[in-house]
Formats: C-alpha cells, sequence, structure tokens
C-alpha cells in the first residue's frame, strides 16, 4: 500500500473519533489538557487496534466482520442515548444548581474503543497485505490525534452558544455514527 493510500485510510478511519471528539467539547466542560488527553486516547486505540487486527490474522476476520458493527453500534448507541437522557433529565433543573457534566475516563476509553473497531478489521486486511504494520498504525494513531485535536477546538467554540441542545445533539450524533457503521455494514457499503 502506498503512503498516499495509507494517508486516506487513516483519515477515513479517524472520521469518527473526530465526530466524537466534537461531541464531547460540545457536550462537557473539557479544559485544553483534557482536550489533549482525549485526543490521545483516541489515537492511541487507533493505533493499537490495527495492529491487534494484523496479529488476529485470516482466523477471526469473519468473526471479526460479523460483528464489528454491532459492538460499535451498541456502545455508541448507548452513550449516545446516556447524553440525550442526562440532558432532558437536567432541562427541568433550576440554574442556580448546574450539574456538573464530567467526561469520565470510562467514558473516553467507551468511545475509543468503540470509534476504532473498524481500524481492528483494517489491521486484518493488513496481513494479508504488503503492508509495515508498525508505519500503518503509526500513521492512523497520530492523524487521528491530530484529527481529534481539531474536533475538540471546533466543538469548543461551537458548544459554548448551544446550552442542552449541544448535549443532545452530541447524542445524536454519537447514535448516528453508530448507526453509520451499523447500517454500512449490513448493506455491504
Amino acid at each position: 500500500m502506498d503512503l498516499i493510500s495509507l494517508i486516506l485510510l487513516a483519515l477515513g478511519l479517524s472520521m469518527d473519533a473526530f465526530a466524537v471528539s466534537i461531541s464531547n467539547s460540545m457536550c462537557f466542560e473539557l479544559k485544553k489538557r483534557d482536550g489533549v488527553l482525549t485526543s490521545l486516547a483516541f489515537g492511541v486505540f487507533q493505533g493499537i487496534m490495527p495492529i491487534a487486527g494484523y496479529f488476529a490474522g485470516r482466523a477471526f476476520a469473519n468473526t471479526i466482520a460479523n460483528v464489528d458493527h454491532w459492538i460499535a453500534f451498541v456502545l455508541l448507541g448507548f452513550i449516545g442515548g446516556k447524553m440525550i437522557f442526562d440532558s432532558l433529565r437536567e432541562w427541568n433543573e433550576p440554574i442556580a444548581c448546574p450539574v456538573e457534566k464530567t467526561l469520565t475516563a470510562k467514558m473516553v476509553l467507551l468511545q475509543a474503543v468503540a470509534t476504532s473497531i473498524d481500524a481492528l478489521a483494517v489491521g486484518v486486511g493488513f496481513a494479508v497485505m504488503d503492508v509495515n504494520i508498525w508505519v500503518a498504525a503509526g500513521l492512523i494513531a497520530a492523524i487521528t490525534f491530530v484529527c481529534c485535536l481539531v474536533g475538540h477546538f471546533i466543538g469548543k467554540k461551537a458548544g459554548g452558544l448551544l446550552g442542552n441542545w449541544a448535549q443532545i445533539g452530541g447524542g445524536v450524533i454519537l447514535i448516528a455514527i453508530g448507526l453509520k457503521i451499523l447500517i454500512s455494514h449490513l448493506l455491504g457499503a
């Protein structure tokens, strides 16, 4: 696989994490440090998953291909649904008692895994291609990290204007990403 194809593949793989990063910054009070750490988590998982897939090889290709979309759909749907539910529950709370919005390490971990499931399947594909897995995984991780930093910046700028609507929108984004993954796999796209 040539370098341009690998860069385009890495950009494609990073788009779900990019969208989740926008959503996180819109919905949660994140400091710059938090944005960097969550971007790092997404990048690390996007880099680790192709390596794991590569070493799993063809023996597990059918199993992974049959369930990866369901795993991503359930994880993203759960997180997105919880964000919507929490926002609607907080809607009637008095302004004097704001509910602190905290993005937990557990949520970041679930998001990082959910958005990198496709990278696991790509790694299985790398096992039968002429690809240096270490270069590919490093490039995927770096591009995802940068895209997520940009996503946090975009979300931070738009989120302050939207209030609870941002959290609802963020939840809808996560559910939509899960649905996109599910539908694209079920339709074979």
